[in-house]
């Protein structure tokens, strides 16, 4: 195929078919072409930019070598997946990247067939890809699975497992391990490049296995020694023993931005046939775009900004977010506390604990994508008297909920949980909103469970699980900005289980928890101008329930609405079994939960999702309103 000078090359490519036309030698130009879309793509939207730019000549080299999507391109997390996006019939809307009804920011089933499996956790690429290939091995189908893992996923043992596992794929797996922040590889020079090239060549793979069966007709001693100098050999030269101890055939490393090396690398390694193969690419997160170079965190997410400066769109200021807030107040309980200590999985400024960790290093655990290990961690560490604070998105949570009921709960260990991101989260969609989490804790005996109406709920909710020493406890908050409301000058330390009463009233009574308060607030303004005197009541802990409170107002009040940012099973759930164990609605008591619907929530703004989800204030409103309504003559004779 030849393109007419005129015209950039990436207008002639829609597919990964149309690429496989190019002459091998346009293809550099052709990657420069697909890093400028990306850039003023996500120039216009935001997103992940760094990890993109990074895998550009990788991912057009990938696509160019390989069949997708008869072959299985698995990309673990998705960050990284936009180049991939603009290459497989997406580029014109690339515009609508994490908006409503738009892309996804990784990768979905829904979006692509050149999308097999959906992706935003972090290390779960080469199981995925060991399922694909062992499936297309059963039923003698053609197509490969490769999984394109970064070096930081690889902190999880998920990755090792998987690999520890993929042997009886065979050939059918390939895993390309993007080494972005030289933490595994040593310098890339042409030696590496050509010792790659040699060792994936079918020359060197046919006189491999010539001499492996040879040296099989040895007695065991020397066969075992024949294979080890085979292994180490190569590992001295290259790095990669311990792949080859897991059961991987290793390559490289090389340079993830050279298409010329890539190329023939990739070739060798399809039409081999050796066992599974792993591929130690070298690459530069921000590639390509100096403003990206030159930041600290290679614009790994970024808001709109200007191509030409890299300046971003700044944020419209106001209340500080929640995540600073609670990083503020951790920083006074551990000054005044020399037991307080904080631990993150690789979210060191996700979570505030940067602040933390400048500030008491010593004390500042940052475990890597390793939320199990962080959470028995931090069971350790109570165990031996120290105050831990784990400090873990909702989301991310989730991947440690053994450990929580195993390592802690069970043992009754005063582990601190602080839950960033709790509910929805706009952009990341359902991946990373926190939706689960109240559920999945307030099953587990021993737990305590808070959740900040705002951000001088926060700071006292951060001080009360400093003192807890008595059991697990959790708290939850958003993300984003705050309220605006004044932080607390002295922290107030709550009593477990109380609520607090914020507006009194007598038919109508909300239970808040969480920052649905303010809707809830509002929602009350709107029923009292209707005659329909209104509770609000802000709860605060989901676990242990305030029953006290509670019973008053259920005997007190006709409608009693219970209001949460997370799925069924959680507040409103344990709020009705105690109505039930009590018989508190016997006499025609109308009960209503509202709490997030039962799917998964699609990405758009924050404000959109929750009034998809029905939990703003109109629906509040209607949700009371349809309650007084039905039967409401039963509620009028019982209430006499």
């Amino acid at each position: 195929m030849s393109a007419n000078p005129a015209t950039p090359l990436l207008d002639t490519v829609d597919t990964p078919a149309d690429l496989r036309k190019l002459q091998p030698t346009q293809l550099r130009q052709f990657a420069d072409e697909l890093r400028a879309e990306m850039i003023s793509a996500v120039g216009q939207t935001g997103g992940h930019l760094g990890s993109g730019l990074g895998v550009v000549e990788l991912t057009a080299a990938i696509h160019y070598v390989f069949d997708t999507p008869t072959d299985r391109l698995i990309w673990d997390v998705g960050h990284q997946a936009y180049p991939h996006k603009i290459l497989t019939g997406r580029r014109a809307r690339m515009g609508t990247l994490r908006q409503g009804g738009g892309l996804s920011g990784f990768t979905k089933r829904s979006e692509s067939e050149y999308d097999p499996f959906g992706t935003a956790h972090s290390s779960t690429s080469i199981s995925a890809a060991l399922g694909f290939a062992i499936a297309n091995k059963l039923a003698n189908k053609p197509g490969k699975a490769i999984a394109v893992i970064g070096d930081g996923a690889m902190s999880a043992g998920m990755a090792y497992e998987a690999m520890n596992n993929a042997e009886a794929a065979g050939n059918r797996l390939i895993v390309i391990l993007n080494d972005n922040d030289m933490s595994i590889a040593p310098p890339v020079g042409g030696l590496s490049a050509y010792l790659a090239r040699l060792v994936s060549s079918r020359p060197f793979l046919e006189l491999r296995d010539i001499a492996r069966r040879l040296s099989r007709k040895l007695p065991r001693p020397l066969h075992a020694a024949a294979k080890k100098t085979d292994e180490f050999a190569r590992g001295m030269a290259m790095g990669g023993t311990f792949f080859e101890e897991l059961g991987f055939y290793y390559v490289g490393p090389i340079d993830g931005h050279n298409i010329d090396q890539l190329i023939p690398v990739l070739e060798n390694v399809r039409d081999a046939a050796e066992g599974p193969c792993l591929i130690h690419v070298v690459t530069q997160k921000g590639k390509g775009y100096g403003p990206a170079e030159a930041a600290a965190d290679k614009y790994h997410g970024v808001q709109k900004f200007d191509v030409i400066t890299g300046e971003q769109v700044k944020s419209a200021g106001g209340p500080p977010s929640y995540t600073n807030v609670f990083a503020q107040a951790l920083l006074a309980e551990a000054t005044r506390d020399s037991t307080i200590c904080a631990i993150t999985a690789a979210m060191p400024s996700g979570t505030g604990l940067d602040k933390f960790a400048k500030t008491f290093p010593d004390r500042a655990f940052d475990v890597g994508i390793a939320e199990q290990h962080a959470v028995t961690f931090a069971a350790g560490l109570a165990a031996q008297g120290m105050r831990p604070f784990c400090a873990i998105y909702s989301t991310f949570l989730q991947r440690a909920f053994d450990q929580v009921v195993h390592d802690v709960a069970i043992q009754n260990l005063p582990v601190r949980f602080a839950i960033d991101r709790a509910g929805l989260v706009g952009a990341d969609g359902a991946t990373h909103a926190g939706s689960f989490d109240v559920t999945y804790l307030a099953t587990l005996p021993n737990m305590v469970i808070m959740a900040a109406a705002d951000e001088a709920e926060l700071v006292h909710m951060t001080h009360t699980a400093a003192m807890h020493d008595s059991g697990p406890i959790a708290f939850r908050y958003p993300r984003g900005n705050g309220t605006g409301v004044a932080l607390p000058t002295v922290p107030e330390r709550l009593e477990i289980g109380k609520g607090r009463i914020v507006r009194h009233g007598t038919k109508v009574a909300l239970l808040s928890l969480g920052t649905r308060l303010g809707e809830a607030l509002k929602a009350a303004d709107a029923l009292d101008a209707r005659g329909l005197s209104t509770t609000v009541a802000d709860l605060r802990f989901a676990k242990p329930l305030d029953t006290d409170l509670i019973r008053r107002l259920m005997s007190t009040h006709d409608v009693i609405v219970t209001v949460e940012e997370g799925s069924i099973g959680g507040l409103g759930a344990h709020v009705l079994t105690m109505a039930s164990d009590e018989g508190l609605t016997d006499a025609g008591l109308k009960i209503r939960t509202m709490r997030l619907p039962d799917v998964f929530q699609d990405h758009d703004s924050p404000d959109k999702q929750y009034d998809d989800a029905g939990l703003n204030a109109p629906q509040i409103v209607d949700t009371v309103l349809k309650a007084l309504r039905h039967n409401s003559a039963g509620v009028h004779e019982a209430r006499a």
